[in-house]
C-alpha cells in the first residue's frame, strides 16, 4: 500500500447542519518523528495530536498560529504540537525511553491542555486552559471543544510509525431543528471506524463507509507540511540575551556551546569564534 498523501479535507451533511473533517499525515507526520525514538505510546500520542491540531487549524481564517500543549504529572511530562494557517505543523514529546502502554491518565497523569492562539489582528496571543479529562487524547479534546465552542463534538484520532489520521464532527447551531435524531445517528455510525481504517482510507472511500445512507459533500483537499527549519538566528538572539560572560564561561568550561531545539529537534554547536562573533 502506497503511503498515505498528507491532507486534510472537510465536509458538510447538507440535510443534517452537522460538520466535519478528515485528516491523514503519511511524509509530514515522518518527518517530525525521525530521529526522536519516542517509546511506542508517546509516539502514538504525539501522532493523534498533530491529526488533531491539523484538524481545528484548519478552521484558522487568518494568518497565525496555533499551538497546543499537554502538560501533566505523569511519565509523558508534555506534549507540544503547532499549525499554523497554511497547515505546517511542528510537536514533541517530553518522555523517559521506556513506557508502558496505558491510557492517557496512566502516562500523562493530573495536568492541564493549553491552547495558545496568536493570530495578526492580536495585540498579544489568547490563551485558554482545561484540566486533563478524558481516558483518550479524543476525549481530552472533546471535553474542550464542548466548553470552548459549546458545540456538540466527536474525534476518532489513530496514529502509529507511518501515519496519523483522524476524523471530526460537530453539529451546527440548529441541527436538532433539522433531524432531531440526525446527530445521535451520525456518531453511532462514525463509532464504527477502527483504527485501520482511519489510517488507511481516504476521505472519500471512508465517508462512504460509514456514512452510505446520507447525503455529504465534501469540499476539495488541503495540503498539510512539517516545517521545522534550521533557525540559528533565534540561538544567537538566545546566546546574546544570557550575555558574553557566561557564555565565556561555558566556552572555559566545555570548549563549544550546544544548544538543542526540543521542539525540532536541531542541534546547534558554537565554537569560541562563532561566540566572539555574536558580540562583535
Amino acid at each position: 500500500m502506497s503511503a498515505p498523501p498528507d491532507r486534510v479535507r472537510s465536509f458538510l451533511f447538507e440535510q443534517l447542519d452537522i460538520r466535519g473533517a478528515w485528516v491523514q499525515l503519511g511524509g509530514a507526520w515522518r518527518e517530525m518523528a525521525a530521529g526522536r525514538d519516542y517509546p511506542e505510546p508517546a509516539l502514538e500520542l504525539l501522532g493523534q495530536l498533530a491529526g488533531v491540531t491539523t484538524l481545528i487549524a484548519a478552521n484558522l481564517k487568518q494568518a497565525g498560529r496555533l499551538t497546543f500543549q499537554l502538560r501533566g504529572d505523569g511519565q509523558v511530562s508534555l506534549l507540544v504540537m503547532d499549525c499554523d494557517e497554511q497547515l505546517r505543523l511542528r510537536g514533541m514529546a517530553r518522555t523517559p525511553p521506556h513506557l508502558s502502554a496505558g491510557s492517557l491518565p496512566a502516562l500523562l497523569g493530573d495536568g492541564a491542555l493549553t491552547l495558545t492562539l496568536d493570530t495578526a489582528d492580536m495585540r498579544q496571543p489568547y490563551q485558554s486552559h482545561v484540566p486533563l479529562q478524558g481516558d483518550t487524547l479524543a476525549a481530552v479534546f472533546e471535553h474542550y471543544l464542548a466548553q470552548s465552542e459549546q458545540a456538540p463534538t466527536r474525534l476518532w484520532l489513530a496514529a502509529n510509525h507511518e501515519t496519523a489520521a483522524g476524523l471530526f464532527l460537530q453539529a451546527l447551531p440548529g441541527a436538532a431543528m433539522r433531524d432531531a435524531d440526525g446527530w445521535n445517528r451520525v456518531q453511532i455510525l462514525a463509532d464504527t471506524v477502527r483504527a485501520d481504517e482511519l489510517l488507511g482510507l481516504g476521505a472519500i472511500k471512508l465517508i462512504e463507509r460509514l456514512f452510505p445512507e446520507e447525503d455529504v459533500r465534501v469540499y476539495d483537499p488541503r495540503p498539510v507540511s512539517y516545517h521545522c527549519p534550521y533557525d540559528p538566528d533565534k540561538i544567537y538572539s538566545m546566546l546574546r540575551s544570557v550575555g558574553r560572560a557566561e557564555c565565556e564561561d561555558i566556552l572555559a568550561e566545555q570548549g563549544e556551546i550546544r544548544v538543542h531545539d526540543d521542539i525540532c529537534n536541531h542541534e546547534y554547536v558554537l565554537d569560541a569564534a562563532a561566540v566572539a562573533a555574536l558580540f562583535e
